[in-house]
């Protein structure tokens, strides 16, 4: 039977951030991946011989080169990966796009301060208040304290239409909650979109997840594709390993395992990235918390991509990312409909500047809110496929109300929809962010079982990677340092 210190469940940014770091510490490491591409919920894939990355718009968090106290050079140093190795290119410039505002914003902070300022001069000096405010807000605790954001920015902002325009992107990429956000998730967004800015490593997602992997296998980690977990193995309230099976093909069909390896590995410690009610189903007998406890995910997403024959700025579409909303409110609920097309995402993804190496096709995507319930219960292949083409042009229609008609110069396209993220994430109810309730310290029922990822809390690439490493070291390595100290004195 096979041993290892430490099991990580999912080969996604955390997973393997959290492997990383164990393995340098010569911690005997295995991450088990259900599917055959490591990346999880930005991963990437291929189809009719065009490279797609999937949840990836920008890397948040952007630093330059050796930036001090910088989330994303704390992370490359605990990673041990050089800046240089990302390739990041910084973006043109987005907005935040209402009927009668738009808040343009770069990587510059003070482009959105002057934005703000000219747009809500009443508001100014409380805008600046409560920038300082988010600066010092202590967001990355795993102790902090769990508060709702909205009535702390209706207390230090006031101004409705303000509060809405920060809320529209900031929750579209980070909120597990339906109209609100908790305030520490808030701060950790909006320091990552506004105060520190985007960027794309060239190649885009797969330069993350290769470096990533590289890195893991590099330090002597073992890492297997096509391994889903079956059960999580417990004997008197302590994980002992777990129960692996063989996933197969578009529809997961699990198959026996290869003659002469192992079902059952047994290992102290299981990390988990499939999230906390997720992981706390594969523990045979456990107890499901109840709805009122820690509640499922209700917000997931739609997403149209498009394959132009020129890039967006040859066709006059100058931002990088546009965050829109059709109306003062912005409504951030799950899909009545199959898709809520009044507010998204408008990603041109070659918009980013210092490209040396650019996609050869121009690629905008655009994302809406959707509903699981409706998608999954269409049957398969109809009307599902049907259903998904009329709701794919429907976005476009969508998507043209802010850019140009690029309809004429559409080569391919494509869409995902919650099925798909169910698919590829196992999140329930698709879920793109997981559970509205985080568990911030990590843990879990079972001892020696922790989280790391969309459910333990930290947003966003950087702050998955973050979470992965944050979890193994407050759980693994600085308890065994601990205990190493006590045993020699």
């Amino acid at each position: 039977m096979a041993r290892y210190d430490a099991i990580i469940i999912g080969a996604g940014m955390s997973g393997l951030s959290a492997g990383i770091r164990l393995a340098m510490f010569d911690k005997k490491v295995l991450i088990l991946e259900r599917h055959n591409i490591p990346g999880g919920l930005n991963s990437y894939y291929h189809k009719k011989g065009r490279p797609f990355d999937v949840g990836l718009h920008a890397l948040t968090n952007y630093a330059p080169k050796n930036a001090r106290g910088a989330p994303l050079t704390k992370l490359l140093r605990q990673l041990r990966i050089p800046w240089d190795a990302l390739r990041l290119c910084e973006q043109h410039g987005s907005e935040v796009r209402f009927p009668d505002v738009r808040l343009r914003f770069t990587n510059d902070f003070e482009v959105l301060r002057q934005q703000v300022h000219a747009a809500f001069p009443h508001a100014a000096d409380r805008f600046d208040a409560f920038v300082r405010f988010v600066r010092e807000y202590d967001d990355v605790s795993l102790d902090a304290p769990q508060v709702a954001a909205r009535p702390v920015l209706e207390e230090k902002l006031g101004d409705p239409l303000l509060i809405e325009m920060l809320f529209c992107p900031v929750m579209l990429y980070g909120s597990a909650v339906e109209d609100d956000m908790e305030l520490g998730q808030f701060c950790t967004m909006f320091k990552s979109i506004f105060l520190e800015g985007f960027a794309r490593p060239e190649g885009g997602v797969r330069t993350i997840i290769k470096l990533l992997r590289d890195k893991y296998l590099e330090l002597g980690g073992e890492l297997k594709m096509k391994r889903g977990v079956r059960r999580i193995l417990e004997e008197d309230g302590r994980v002992t390993g777990v129960e692996v099976e063989k996933v197969t093909g578009a529809d997961a069909h699990v198959e026996a395992l290869p003659p002469g390896e192992d079902a059952v590995l047994e290992a102290p410690v299981v990390i988990s990235s499939a999230g906390y009610l997720e992981t706390l189903a594969l523990i045979e007998g456990a107890t499901r918390p109840t709805d009122d406890e820690f509640p499922v995910g209700k917000l997931s997403y739609m997403e149209t991509i498009l394959v132009l024959d020129r890039q967006p700025r040859d066709l006059g579409i100058d931002q990088t990312i546009v965050f829109f909303n059709d109306s003062p409110r912005f409504h951030y609920r799950a899909a009545e409909d199959y898709a809520d097309l009044r507010s998204g995402v408008i990603c041109a993804s070659n918009n980013f500047a210092h490209v040396t190496d650019p996609l050869p096709e121009g690629i905008l995507r655009v994302t809406s809110l959707a509903s699981w319930d409706r998608w999954s219960a269409l049957a398969r292949p109809e009307p599902y496929a049907s259903v998904k083409q009329r709701w794919h042009d429907a976005q476009v229609d969508a998507l043209l109300r802010y850019v140009p008609d690029v309809r004429p110069n559409v080569v391919f396209s494509d869409c995902f929809t919650p099925r798909t993220v169910h698919h590829f994430t196992r999140h329930l109810r698709g879920a793109i962010y997981g559970a509205p309730k985080k568990v911030r310290t990590g843990l879990t029922p079972l001892n020696g079982l922790f989280i790391c990822g969309t459910d333990q809390g930290f947003l966003g690439i950087i702050g998955s990677m973050l979470s992965g490493i944050s979890i193994a070291n407050a759980r693994v390595l600085q308890p065994a340092a601990q205990g190493a100290s006590h045993a020699s004195s």
